[in-house]
């Protein structure tokens, strides 16, 4: 699935999952799940507004993972696509869909020049 980061004046705030991911992925009874960013496992609670109106996910390690991973190596973009791919029960890993992009980049520029 593709989520987008949640992104405020200061800094990345979560994880925008969407309604129709949510319904899709999500059983109503889980109240935590456990993400994979790189080698990197963090759990993270799924606050009741999750399931009605609100599909975020709000983790400091999260945020804290984004900004490093993926934000330093992205020029000026606020919010940025990433793929939530399920690797288990209530088990996701996160990967960068924009560090992909960044990869084809030199190649683009290289022949551009």
């Amino acid at each position: 699935m593709v989520v987008k980061t949640q992104v405020n004046g200061t800094g990345v705030t979560g994880l925008h999952v969407g309604a129709k991911n949510v319904r899709r992925y999500f059983p109503k009874n889980v109240d935590t799940i456990e993400l994979q960013l790189d080698h990197l496992k963090i759990q993270c609670g799924l606050s009741p507004q999750f399931w009605h109106g609100e599909p975020d996910i709000h983790d400091r390690r999260l945020c804290e993972w984004l900004d490093f991973k993926v934000f330093h190596r992205v020029n000026g973009q606020r919010c940025l696509r990433l793929a939530m791919t399920p690797s288990g029960n209530n088990t996701f890993s996160v990967r960068s869909t924009a560090l992909d992009e960044d990869v084809q980049r030199p190649s683009e520029i290289n022949t551009a020049a």
